[in-house]
């Protein structure tokens, strides 16, 4: 039986850390989670639209974290152009663009993307195209019960501007990031049917923790692990462990871990919708690896593609020679974690339950 696992250099490619006392908190668990690449979700308040803002940003997660790898990105918003975008990008101070459709999670309120129509993008993804960042998509649709959109199917709605953005832009690379129905893992797979080079893909999924172990059911009721988007089915559920475990360049690794304090997750009304598992992230993983005889092929999951992908400039990378080992050894997941001051407490996915594996770094 495999007591241990190497897994390299791992990478989460999408990661909320939040600002303030939150990002004090939550940030250093991106490595107690075995994480050492962490890509940084741009939806504060006010959401990243300034190479400033970048700057003072990645300087402040670099002090709580020194080991750790951030690589930053814009919030798609009117406020970006195309020069701004291109000065951003040569001086490698950005990785991708993160797109957030107006309404549709926490802090787009501030989004002016109709996902209808991103033709006044356009600009923009030219200037990604040519300096090969990433387009990152928060592929849903808005709630309308005028054209019969909801939480269980906003995401298959969307597929169709996916398409059209690929077909517009090749070359761009896109990520359909927190894929949750089956409907995009298969459409994922026939975007990329018949390649066979991984530097040819230019189109991924990202799947989280949370969405290979839940379905409604589990949010149903509990708040605890509403998140947007939302589980969906059991069928759903088992297209993305099957994409996960395929061992397909064109699944990769995106947590979406999302703290909030209990207080906003135990709302009668409003409640935060966001799942913290940043602090388990591999051990989550290695049991649903585990559970379906995949564990030799976490660490492409979690490494090898999402470097490939992201073509991660090495330069950037602050622990280079980090080697995170997935190890034997059960555990608990912590009630909660709670800032030193007491005024942040965030609770953990699945609290008090035993997980099999841990990590360490080498």
């Amino acid at each position: 039986m495999t007591e241990e696992i190497k897994l390299g250099l791992t990478c989460d490619m999408h990661v909320h850390v939040r600002d303030g006392k939150m990002c004090e908190l939550v940030a250093p668990t991106i490595r107690d989670g075995g994480v050492s690449i962490a890509y940084i979700m741009p939806n504060l308040q006010p959401p990243i639209t300034t190479i400033e803002q970048v700057r003072q940003y990645k300087s402040k997660l670099q002090e709580l974290c020194p080991k750790t790898t951030f690589l930053m990105s814009f919030y798609l918003s009117s406020k970006l152009t195309p020069d701004l975008v291109q000065k951003a990008a040569q001086e490698k101070l950005i990785q991708g663009i993160k797109c957030y459709p107006a309404g549709v999670t926490t802090n787009s309120a501030d989004s002016n993307v109709d996902p209808n129509d991103f033709s006044q993008f356009y600009p923009l993804f030219e200037v990604m195209q040519r300096e090969r960042l990433i387009l990152n998509l928060h592929g849903e649709k808005p709630s309308s019960e005028h054209d019969d959109i909801n939480v269980l199917n906003a995401e298959s709605k969307f597929l169709p501007a996916l398409l059209k953005l690929h077909a517009d832009f090749p070359n761009l690379k896109i990520v359909l990031e927190h894929a949750t129905t089956k409907d995009a893992i298969d459409t994922i797979n026939k975007i990329n049917d018949g390649i066979t080079d991984p530097s040819k893909v230019r189109v991924v999924g990202s799947i989280t923790v949370h969405h290979l172990w839940i379905t409604v059911d589990d949010w149903a009721g509990n708040p605890l692990n509403f998140c947007k988007p939302v589980a969906k089915l059991p069928s759903d559920k088992n297209a993305l462990i099957q994409a996960a475990t395929s061992g397909k360049p064109w699944f990769i690794f995106g947590s979406d871990s999302a703290p909030h304090p209990v207080d906003n997750k135990s709302k009668h009304t409003g409640v935060s919708a966001g799942i913290f598992t940043q602090q388990y992230a591999l051990t989550y993983l290695a049991q649903v690896f585990e559970k379906y005889d995949s564990l030799d092929k976490l660490s492409d999951f979690v490494s090898k593609f999402s470097l490939q992908f992201y073509n991660v400039d090495q330069s950037l990378i602050q622990s280079p020679t980090d080697n995170i080992v997935l190890y034997k050894h059960k555990h608990k997941v912590d009630t909660k974690l709670v800032s030193k001051d007491g005024q942040i407490t965030v609770i953990p996915f699945m609290p008090g339950h035993e997980l099999n594996w841990d990590v360490k770094f080498v």
